[in-house]
């Protein structure tokens, strides 16, 4: 994905300055999909309906907290519950696409389980701006 590319989708700066790009809807999340490298970190929410969420490059442990924040900000169960939510934290590498999967869901093999605090998705304010 060229630099500029990542405006056409869901994005922002974690505090440590690390690009994550979000999808927007089913064929937005199989591009975001399409140029996640294999080391890289993705999220998504447990429950359907959220953007797949791609830190790009090494992810420290802050990063994906952030990012974990940013994924819960946009899904459905947050829109639809206004409480905590689980999000799935794993490598690209993790990540398959089968046949008969609709536009927009993939299979994850290995997944390591955050809860997003209500609290912390009420207070999370996005980066645009590059440290």
């Amino acid at each position: 994905m060229e630099n500029t590319d990542y405006k056409k989708h869901r994005w922002f700066f974690t505090s440590s300055g690390k690009l994550v790009i979000g999808g927007k809807n089913a064929e937005d999340n199989e591009k975001v999909i399409s140029q996640v490298k294999d080391s890289e970190t993705v999220l998504h929410t447990k429950a359907a309906g959220s953007p797949f969420v791609n830190i790009k490059g090494k992810a420290e442990k802050k990063d994906i907290k952030e990012t974990g924040i940013f994924c819960a900000k946009y899904s459905r169960d947050w829109k639809t519950n206004k409480k905590d939510v689980e999000v799935h934290v794993f490598k690209g590498k993790d990540i398959f696409k089968k046949k008969d999967m609709k536009l927009g869901t993939f299979g994850v093999r290995k997944i390591k389980k955050m809860i997003v605090k209500k609290k912390d998705i009420e207070n999370f304010q996005e980066r645009k701006e590059e440290r």
